[in-house]
């Protein structure tokens, strides 16, 4: 056996036994040894293999496998710039505490720094990016290296833990399987992960002590950490503004019509006495506006906090809890002010009422977000583009038993169809909600071979011919209206039924509400509803939103 062949048998194996169970790969000549090892690895149901041809739209598949599932997702390319078209997907994954591993095929070290083919410098290409970076040495055909080579695998399977891993692999050719198997050693794992890692101990319980006027501000977050925060919220009586992918489901302490209050006056006379924000919340700048309103109190469980105002006087490892001092028993509530909550309950039901006259049966942007998820069932999963439709769902609301996914970490609009077809194949049959730009700068994730496994993923495209979300910030200002157009709005006139066309995917143009209603069945296959709207009606329409809210 070629010292190559060995070394990718023995990496896939050892992540099969370390968990791993969804791997993307991009086709290249370096990385064939890996190729090989996979694809074998699939025949035999060890693991799914995805096989992509744009590396950008592989980590970003990836990204959706590992960010819906929670388990670490592999990436694999060969060298060269192959490899920095991974970094979108790696930043979003660092920002995020997605579990992705990404390992490229590179060129040995007496093929580095002269001029051979396809060789750029890997080592250190992400930056601090990701959680760890290890290079495996070129391989070598002598005793040793199964076991450096499956601890290095359980080493980057326990930092991707948090987020990114960078596995750089040199190899020498040949880089096809040998007629042998002969090797210096055996190759054999252990019944499980060469090298066991156990979970870190959870924190300490955190005192609640926070106010009876307190305001619960969820950005993104894992679920668990947002049902704990919710449940503290309940059972202290404070309103809770949850941006859409705080994947929490609805309950009697959420806002309807969070954003909504945000935008007025009410938070002037209503400004509360401390504000605990949970995950990470990017969203909206009233949201901002907000965590500036009064101390703030943040939950991270790391060093590094969301505090863009400066504003914060702590940062607590974990949601608090009420405990009794030095018994681990739960203790009664916290004070509690029982106008605080219905105040803003009310006020928010009385915003949100003000704008659903306001936007009626119009096939408006805030109306396709509310049909989208109305439509999905209990249980079901929506994965939504940065910009504008996100901004929509925060309107629309939370639904009960329905996550929603988006990429926050880095919220950038890069590889939102690819991710949204990887957090389907994860979860189940799934919906997208996507502007046009968005949709158009990963079209490549509708290129899938005949002999991958597909999504059931119904896409929803908001084609607005531009970008809307500029319409509605500072740019949007008539005074701008000169350059407005052409370095904002981006006009681009495609034809989305014949680029869904040219991939085979089905299609279909909806023009009414009614008509959407009745497209939203639940997925099967990957499918795009086009919805056509005016970028200049949405701005005026945010414009009068805000108006009947305040």
């Amino acid at each position: 056996m070629n010292p190559s062949t060995a070394l990718a048998r023995v990496l896939v194996d050892e992540l099969v036994r370390n968990g791993v169970r969804e791997a993307v790969l991009s086709p290249g000549s370096r990385s064939a040894p890996l190729a090989f090892a996979l694809h074998a690895a699939d025949a035999a149901g060890r693991l799914r293999l995805h096989v992509r041809i744009d590396e950008r739209s592989a980590g970003f598949l990836a990204l959706g496998l590992a960010k819906a599932s929670g388990i670490p997702a592999a990436v694999v390319t060969t060298s060269g710039t192959a490899v920095a078209n991974l970094h979108p997907a790696v930043l979003e994954a660092a920002h995020a505490g997605v579990p992705l591993l990404v390992l490229t095929a590179d060129r040995p070290p007496e093929l580095r720094g002269v001029g051979a083919n396809q060789t750029v410098d890997q080592p250190g290409i992400f930056g601090t990016a990701v959680r760890l970076f290890t290079e495996l040495g070129a391989p070598e055909s002598r005793a040793g290296q199964n076991a450096y080579w499956r601890s290095a695998v359980c080493r980057a399977v326990a930092a991707a833990a948090t987020g990114p891993v960078h596995v750089n692999l040199a190899l020498r050719e040949p880089l096809v399987p040998s007629p042998d198997d002969d090797w210096p050693e055996p190759l054999a794992g252990r019944a499980g992960p060469w090298t066991e890692v156990l979970p870190p101990a959870a924190p300490a319980p955190v005192a609640d002590d926070l106010p009876a006027r307190t305001v619960l501000v969820l950005g993104d977050a894992p679920a668990a950490v947002s049902a704990a925060a919710v449940a503290l919220a309940e059972t202290r009586g404070w309103p809770v503004v949850a941006e859409p992918s705080a994947r929490l489901a609805a309950g009697p302490n959420v806002l309807a019509g969070g954003d909504l209050l945000l935008r007025g006056g009410f938070v002037a006379a209503h400004r509360p006495d401390r504000v605990l924000a949970v995950g990470r919340p990017t969203l909206s700048r009233a949201v901002g506006r907000l965590l500036a309103a009064a101390p703030l109190d943040v939950v991270s469980p790391g060093s590094t906090w969301t505090d863009p105002s400066g504003r914060a006087a702590r940062v607590l490892p974990a949601v608090p809890t009420a405990l009794v001092a030095g018994s681990g028993a739960l203790a009664p509530a916290g004070d509690r002010d029982e106008s605080w909550l219905p105040a803003w309950r009310d006020a928010a039901d009385a915003a949100r009422k003000a704008v659903d006259a306001l936007l009626g049966d119009a096939l408006s942007e805030p109306g396709v977000a509310a049909e989208l998820m109305d439509a999905v069932p209990p249980g079901g999963l929506v994965v939504c583009g940065s910009s504008k439709p996100v901004r929509d769902l925060f309107l629309a609301g939370p639904r009960a038993g329905v996550t929603v996914l988006a990429n926050r970490g880095a919220a950038g609009i890069d590889g939102t169809v690819s991710t949204a077809v990887g957090a389907a194949l994860a979860h189940g049959p799934a919906y997208a909600l996507l502007g046009d730009l968005t949709f158009l700068h990963d079209a490549n994730g509708l290129v899938i071979g005949p002999d991958e496994p597909r999504p059931d993923l119904t896409v929803v495209v908001v084609n607005n011919d531009g970008g809307a979300i500029f319409g509605v910030l500072e740019q949007g200002a008539p005074e701008y209206a000169e350059a407005f157009e052409r370095v904002f709005g981006t006009p681009h006139g495609v034809d989305l039924a014949a680029l869904c066309a040219a991939t085979g995917t089905p299609y279909q143009r909806v023009t009414s509400r009614t008509e959407l209603r009745g497209a939203l069945a639940e997925p099967q296959g990957i499918r795009v509803i086009e919805v056509r709207t005016d970028r200049h009606a949405a701005a005026e329409l945010d414009a009068a939103i805000t108006a009947v809210a305040g």
